[in-house]
């Protein structure tokens, strides 16, 4: 197949799970003798080439110009409310138009470009695949990792849901990442019958705690105060509402009732940091909860995770939850939020022999506790758990075997 892919963030700019996912399953339709070309957006230092070939995938990345003083005459009222967001709208906006007019009238038009897929992700590149669709007639698949009501608690704005639910009508293909996903994506009145769920993927090889280097693991808890007793709690992620974090140090005093040795460490950005910080000192939890408000690397994940005893994610809304198969296959136990829309509870076991963590109502911090208490409850049973989620992983969710199903998706709709 030769696909063209419309993905908003893209090695090396990755915020979140959405780059991690088109890095890696665009890799491995190269690897299946695939064809793809990737448009993407360009950062603001203009420092990026607007054309190259990286990894055997040529990448487009239009360079940006703002048109946000233009917008406010144009746009929806909800849109204005952005306030200084409105610039980020600007460029969404000229990232989709350009890249639909380059692949258009650049490389189809003029170099004789042939693609047989057009693949657009979220609400970020859906005016672009809607518009491509448009002009060419190709088929159109619209991967949906997240609503934008889904995202925002219900808060959201109507235009982004709005081209959400245009580009699902549009395409010929509706991928999303759960099963919890496809019904709340046919309750906001995407055609049902065009939904497929395949799940994300992780690289098992790279996630590997056999390639951890003996005193890589101590010298990292040891920069965080964290002695060889201790029992080191991890979360990783955005620091925002939706991910429940609060909550989670809200739950570390019913945690130290019964494990008065365990430390949390919560490693992010987001909008939340003061108020945690606050939250912290209020609490009076400064010596059992240690911050990090960075987006570490992928090698110093990795080892975060290795260095963890366990790994605890308790969500509101998480349509998957790439984290959580990153510290499956590392062998280490998971908490996840198993309320509303959670992808997590499909991923992760909580019961019988294959049992790899604990599903837990993320509003209700004792709850968050038990959970966390429970997975530490003994060295073999967390020892016991964690072996089981990575067996888990390399069962169901290698990229290997998600990329092989998603392609197959693909070429229906093309024969169709």
């Amino acid at each position: 197949m030769k696909m063209a892919v419309l993905v908003y963030e893209y090695p090396p700019k990755i915020v979140g799970g959405l780059g991690t996912y088109a890095a890696e399953i665009t890799r491995k339709f190269v690897l299946m003798d695939h064809d793809v070309t990737v448009f993407t957006m360009n950062d603001d230092t203009r420092s990026l080439p607007t054309r190259e070939i990286w990894r055997g995938i040529e990448i487009h990345r239009p360079l940006h110009i703002d048109i946000s003083d233009s917008l406010p005459d144009v746009i929806a009222e909800d849109i204005k409310k952005w306030g200084r967001g409105i610039h980020l709208f600007s460029k969404i906006l000229i990232y989709n138009y350009l890249s639909a007019s380059k692949l258009v009238n650049e490389l189809i038009r003029k170099e004789d470009f042939k693609y047989n897929v057009i693949i657009a992700h979220d609400w970020l590149s859906a005016i672009s695949g809607i518009t491509i669709k448009k002009e060419l007639g190709l088929p159109f698949a619209f991967h949906v990792h997240s609503t934008e009501k889904g995202r925002t608690l219900g808060n959201g704005s109507e235009v982004v849901s709005n081209i959400e639910l245009r580009g699902g009508k549009a395409a010929d293909l509706i991928v999303t990442v759960s099963y919890a996903m496809k019904d709340e994506l046919t309750k906001l009145g995407f055609p049902k019958d065009r939904i497929q769920v395949c799940y994300n993927g992780v690289d098992e090889q790279k996630y590997n705690p056999e390639t951890i280097e003996a005193g890589q693991t101590g010298k990292l808890r040891e920069s965080y105060g964290i002695k060889d007793e201790d029992l080191m709690i991890l979360f990783v992620g955005r620091l925002v509402g939706v991910k429940g974090v609060d909550r989670l140090i809200m739950a570390m005093p019913h945690v130290l009732q019964k494990k008065p040795n365990a430390k949390l460490v919560i490693v992010g950005l987001g909008d939340l940091q003061e108020y945690l910080v606050n939250l912290v000192k209020t609490m009076r939890l400064e010596g059992s909860v240690k911050f990090r408000f960075e987006f570490i690397p992928e090698e110093e994940r990795i080892l975060h995770y290795a260095a963890c005893d366990v790994a605890v994610f308790p969500s509101l809304y998480e349509p998957f939850g790439i984290v959580v198969l990153e510290a499956m296959s590392m062998k280490r136990p998971v908490v996840v939020g198993g309320a509303g829309v959670s992808g997590m509870r499909e991923i992760v076991i909580q019961c019988g022999d294959e049992q790899c963590g604990y599903h837990i109502n993320p509003a209700h911090p004792p709850d968050i506790a038990c959970g966390i208490t429970s997975a530490l409850e003994n060295p073999e049973k967390t020892e016991w758990l964690g072996k089981n989620g990575r067996q888990r992983v390399l069962n169901e969710f290698t990229w290997d075997k998600i990329a092989a199903k998603t392609a197959t998706l693909y070429e229906k709709i093309i024969k169709r």
